[in-house]
């Protein structure tokens, strides 16, 4: 009798584990996705189903049509910034600008805003020196994200600032990646609450060690202090971004604004924050009266996994087709969708002047050999590709026709096209764009240009692990 009910036992299990795995292949067939991603899924669910259950789990759900904030909700918390605005018909937007201004606005209602000013930091002495003075200087509240928060000097340091503040009765809130932060103790954030900190992680996970690919991260990067200055760009809270490394410095990308652009910024923040939180924050001192004596037009975007479009890859793609002269990139990682890809190659074939920087030497030797499998294919397009040699470039920078700027935090990688939560600001200004070419120009001469001859005749082993490792791109 036992053995019979067992036999049922195992035979319902069976039943049940293929009723799943055919369920799951309808529903990844059903979502419409590209046939290129679809088809491996399906693969790995038939001829591996355990370990394909498993890996579909952490990486293959698409939260495209999921949401975490109510759309009721989102309107509250967008409803001030919407009121402040700068209106249409005021803007004077360069023309070649304009469609993709209407873009990012249908994408994800990103408004034009003006920054007063823009500062540019491209190591992180000046830019924590200086955050830290606006941080002395808040009066009402500060609001601070990061995907990294270390527990090292400059943490350290930072959160005793942090926690002054509260004394003199400052609003602190703070919000930090639970991947990101997986090896800072938890203690260290413990503190700050029990100080009086309102800090939240973000999508906590039960084994970071276990997960930390695990989608989706928040990657952002963003300050408010009193919604009158901002801060927005690539670089975390840890030491190496102020001591580099033993190899060489640690080059990046960070920018202070000031001005109605921060109100893009605040917004960010706040749907962050009631996502954590479910506190919805829409008084108007979060979003005080500016000046808009500048004219440094700005969009602030955000994009991430429950979006219903993929706006920064759209954004990109639209103004690397339409450049007319040049488009600059700096991106630590290079690992493009086939959107992107081939946008690239087409304007390179079309006599645009398109270069990729990248840091020699990557600090995650994976996605290191990932983005060098797509150069030969970008070399033979035309593409001018350099490897930045005095350290590791972690630098986010996109410019076109000495019109367009976008900096912020994303890389040109899938994961923060396509799975993290990411924020980028879009500069339409002559004076900024040109500024930031310098940097460009100025990391260029600290970088060697690969050639086409040399770079195509190396060893079959290398090209083959980079083409393996090009396997996973999605994944790193």
């Amino acid at each position: 009798m036992s053995s019979i009910l067992g036999i049922l036992f195992g035979s319902l299990v069976i039943l049940l584990y293929t009723i799943t795995i055919i369920g799951l292949i309808v529903v990844i067939i059903a979502e419409n996705r590209n046939p290129l991603k679809t088809i491996p899924w399906v693969i790995v669910l038939l001829c591996a189903p355990g370990i394909g259950l498993v890996f579909y789990f952490f990486f293959g759900q698409d939260n495209r049509r999921k949401r975490l904030v109510a759309r009721k909700t989102y309107k509250r918390i967008i409803h001030r910034p919407k009121l402040e605005r700068l209106e249409d018909h005021r803007a004077v937007v360069p023309g070649s600008c304009k469609e993709l201004v209407t873009l990012l606005n249908r994408n994800k209602t990103a408004p034009l805003l003006y920054a007063e000013d823009i500062r540019i930091y491209t190591n992180g002495k000046e830019k924590f020196k200086d955050l830290f003075e606006d941080i002395r200087q808040a009066k009402h509240h500060i609001h601070l994200q990061y995907y990294i928060f270390c527990e090292d000097e400059i943490g350290t340091e930072l959160q005793r600032l942090l926690i002054q503040k509260v004394r003199d009765g400052v609003q602190v809130r703070v919000m930090y990646d639970d991947v990101g932060c997986w090896n800072v103790k938890d203690r260290f954030f413990r503190e700050m609450k029990q100080k009086g900190i309102e800090i939240y992680p973000f999508l906590r996970v039960v084994f970071p060690t276990l997960t930390s690919k695990v989608n989706y991260r928040n990657h952002r990067k963003v300050v408010v202090i009193d919604g009158k200055v901002g801060y927005v760009g690539g670089m975390n809270v840890a030491d190496r971004y102020v001591k580099g490394m033993s190899w060489g410095v640690w080059r990046d990308l960070h920018f202070r604004m000031t001005g109605k652009a921060v109100q893009g910024l605040q917004t960010a923040f706040l749907l962050d924050w009631y996502v954590v939180s479910k506190q919805v924050l829409t008084s108007k001192i979060y979003y005080p009266n500016l000046s808009t004596g500048s004219h440094i037009l700005t969009q602030i975007l955000t994009s991430g996994p429950v979006s219903p479009w993929r706006t920064l890859t759209q954004a990109y793609i639209y103004i690397i087709t339409n450049a007319k002269k040049y488009v600059y990139i700096q991106t630590p990682y290079f690992l493009p969708t086939e959107g992107l890809n081939q946008a690239l190659q087409v304007a390179a074939r079309g006599g645009v002047d398109v270069r990729i920087m990248l840091p020699e030497h990557s600090d995650t030797k994976m996605a290191g050999l990932a983005s060098r499998s797509f150069f030969a294919e970008m070399l033979r397009a035309g593409v001018k590709i350099y490897f930045y040699q005095s350290g590791f470039l972690h630098s986010k920078l996109l410019l076109s026709d000495d019109y367009i700027t976008c900096i912020g935090s994303a890389n040109m990688d899938f994961r923060s096209l396509e799975h993290n939560f990411e924020i980028n600001a879009f500069v339409y200004q002559r004076d900024f764009a040109i500024q930031m070419k310098k940097v460009f120009m100025h990391d260029s001469e600290q970088s060697q240009r690969i050639t086409p001859r040399v770079w195509l005749k190396r060893p079959l082993r290398k090209r083959f692990s980079e083409s393996f490792m090009r396997l996973f791109s999605p994944l790193l």
